[in-house]
C-alpha cells in the first residue's frame, strides 16, 4: 500500500483527526508507533516512518504508544486502499477466523493459496494475516487492561489468547512491561485517557457487567441509526430508541444482553455487556462495530457521493451517514425475507411471532440489566428453523418455504453469511434459494455482510427518491457511486421516507422494508 509520506507528516503536525486510523507513525529514535493525533511533541521528519496499519508497525519492531493508545483508534476501513480479497480477509480475521484456524484454512475459505494471500497482505496492509490477527488480540487486550477491571486471566481469554502465558509474553514483547504494570500506570494517571474509563462490575453468582467504548470517525448520526433499528426491532429480541439499543445474544455457550448508547460530543459509543463468560468478548465488540458501521470513513464517503449533484444535497443533510448492520447474518436474512412485499410494521409482527414460537427463552445469569425487561428470547439458530414448521405464522406458504430452505443451506454451510465470498458470488448463492431475489440478496449483503457496494437497484423507494426512474436507469446512475453504493441507498431511502406519504412509506418493497 503506497503512502504519501509528506501528507502523513502534515497530518501529524496538525494532529488532524480525519487521518486517525489511516496510518501510524513509527519514531526511529524511540522505537514507538503512534496515531496521528498523539499529544506528544511532533518528532522531526527524518525520524518518522509511516505504516498503513498497526500490524505493520508491530511487524517492523515498533511498540504501541502509551499516550495516544493505538488500541483506541477507530480503525482503518477494511476496503480502503486494499484489494477486494484483502478486504474480505480482514473482515474474516476481525470475526475471529484466525483464532481457531491457521492461515492455510483462511486462504482456503477465500479460495486462494496461502502464499498468494500473504503476498497481497504484505502489499496492501504491510503485515501477514497472522500478524494482523496477533495485533488485533494484543491491542484489544490493552484496551481491556485500560478500560475494565477484568482479571488478567479474563483479559487473556477475552482477547483471544490461548493461554495466560502467551498473553503475558505478548504484552511484555510489545510494551516492555507486564500487564499488571500497564494497569497500574493507568490507575496512576487516573483513567484510561481517550477511549478509556470503562469498567467491569462483578456480580455474586452472576455475570459481570462489562463497559467498553467503541470509537468511530465523526460524524455519526445516532438518531438515524437508532430510528432505523428501532423500526425493525424484533419484539422480545431487540429494543431501540433515542436512549439506547439493546438486544439478546448467544455467545460463549450461553445467553447475554448488550446495550449501546451514544456519548454526545464524544467520538465513541458506550457499550455495556452482560455475558455468560468473557471468552467471546472480542467477537462481541467486533459485532457491535459492524452493527453500527463504526469502521466507516464519513469524509471519504461524503466526498465521493457528494460529487454527484443528485446526491449532494442529501449528503449535506445527512452528515455521517452509516449503513445499519446486523448482529447476526442469519437473523437479518430471515428478517429480510419476512419483509418481502409487506410493511415494516407487518414484518416486525411476523418476526415477533416467529421468535415467540421458535426462539430460545432468554436465560441470563444474574438477571436482566435495567432497561432490558422486555427482552425474552434469543433468535433461533439455523438448525432450529430448518426443522421447524413455519406455516402457522401467518406467512404465505412460499415464504415459509423460503425461510426453511435458507435455514437448511446456512446450517449445512452451502450458504455462507460471512465475508468468505465476494459480493457477486454471495448474491448468486442467495438467489439460488427459492424465493430470494436480487433485492433481498443485496439487502442482506448490505446489512449482514457489510458489503459497502451492495445496491438493490430494483427498489421502489430508491427509484421514487430520484423522481421515479426505472430500475435500469437507477443501476446506470449508481455506477458512479461505486464503491459506496450502499451508503447512497441509505441516503435515498431516508429522503424517500421523509417525503413519501405514510401509505407509500409502509408498503414499498425494499424501501425501508426488511
Amino acid at each position: 500500500m503506497r503512502i504519501d509520506e509528506d501528507a502523513c507528516y502534515r497530518a501529524l503536525e496538525t494532529r488532524d483527526r480525519r487521518f486517525d486510523g489511516r496510518f501510524f507513525t513509527g519514531v526511529r529514535s524511540t522505537g514507538i508507533y503512534c496515531r496521528p493525533i498523539c499529544p506528544a511533541r511532533t518528532p522531526k521528519r527524518e525520524r518518522c516512518v509511516f505504516f498503513p496499519s498497526a500490524a505493520a508497525a508491530q511487524e517492523a519492531g515498533y511498540r504501541p504508544c502509551l499516550r495516544c493508545r493505538p488500541e483506541a483508534s477507530p480503525g482503518t476501513p477494511a476496503w480502503l486502499g486494499t484489494s477486494a480479497l484483502v478486504s474480505r480477509a480482514l473482515r474474516l480475521i476481525a470475526e475471529g477466523a484466525l483464532d481457531d484456524e491457521d492461515a492455510p484454512a483462511l486462504a482456503a475459505r477465500l479460495g486462494v493459496g496461502e502464499r498468494h494471500l500473504r503476498r497481497l497482505f504484505l502489499r496492501h496492509v504491510g503485515a501477514s494475516p497472522l500478524a494482523v490477527a496477533q495485533t488485533r488480540r494484543l491491542l484489544f487486550a490493552k484496551k481491556l487492561l485500560d478500560e475494565t477491571a477484568l482479571s488478567m486471566t479474563e483479559v487473556a481469554l477475552s482477547s483471544g489468547f490461548s493461554s495466560v502465558r502467551r498473553f503475558n509474553d505478548a504484552i511484555r514483547a510489545a510494551y516492555e512491561r507486564s500487564p499488571r504494570e500497564l494497569r497500574r500506570a493507568v490507575a496512576k494517571r487516573g483513567g484510561g485517557g481517550e477511549g478509556g474509563g470503562g469498567e467491569a462490575r462483578g456480580r455474586e453468582g452472576g455475570a459481570p457487567d462489562i463497559a467498553l467504548r467503541l470509537p468511530f470517525r465523526p460524524p455519526l448520526d445516532w438518531g438515524a441509526l437508532a430510528g432505523f433499528l428501532g423500526a425493525r426491532a424484533i419484539p422480545g429480541v431487540e429494543s431501540a430508541g433515542p436512549g439506547a439499543y439493546r438486544r439478546t445474544v448467544r455467545v460463549a455457550g450461553g445467553h447475554g444482553v448488550v446495550e449501546v448508547r451514544a456519548a454526545p460530543g464524544e467520538p465513541y459509543l458506550l457499550a455495556r455487556l452482560r455475558l455468560p463468560g468473557t471468552e467471546g468478548l472480542i467477537h462481541c465488540a467486533e459485532r457491535l462495530r459492524r452493527l453500527f458501521d463504526l469502521g466507516a470513513d464519513p469524509d471519504a464517503i461524503a466526498a465521493h457521493l457528494g460529487a454527484d449533484p443528485r446526491l449532494a444535497p442529501r449528503v449535506l443533510a445527512m452528515p455521517g451517514v452509516r449503513v445499519p448492520g446486523a448482529w447476526d447474518g442469519f437473523e437479518l436474512a430471515v428478517r429480510a425475507i419476512l419483509g418481502q412485499q409487506v410493511s415494516v410494521r407487518a414484518a416486525t409482527q411476523l418476526a415477533g411471532r416467529l421468535v415467540e414460537r421458535h426462539g430460545e427463552p432468554l436465560a441470563v445469569r444474574g438477571g436482566l440489566p435495567e432497561g432490558a425487561e422486555g427482552l425474552r428470547f434469543v433468535f433461533p439458530a439455523p438448525e432450529a428453523l430448518a426443522a421447524a414448521d413455519l406455516t402457522d405464522l401467518g406467512l404465505p406458504r412460499a415464504r415459509a418455504a423460503t425461510i426453511t430452505a435458507l435455514a437448511a443451506r446456512v446450517a449445512s454451510g452451502e450458504v455462507a453469511l460471512d465475508a468468505s465470498r465476494g459480493l457477486d458470488e454471495t448474491v448468486r448463492a442467495l438467489c439460488a434459494v427459492p424465493g430470494v431475489g436480487a433485492w433481498t440478496a443485496h439487502y442482506i449483503a448490505m446489512r449482514a455482510l457489510r458489503e459497502p457496494d451492495a445496491f438493490p437497484a430494483t427498489d421502489l423507494g430508491l427509484r421514487r427518491a430520484l423522481g421515479g426512474v426505472s430500475g435500469a436507469d437507477l443501476a446506470a446512475m449508481a455506477e458512479a457511486w461505486r464503491p459506496w453504493r450502499a451508503y447512497a441507498a441509505v441516503l435515498l431511502w431516508t429522503a424517500d421516507a421523509q417525503g413519501a406519504r405514510p401509505a407509500e412509506r409502509e408498503v414499498s418493497n425494499g424501501s425501508l422494508a426488511g
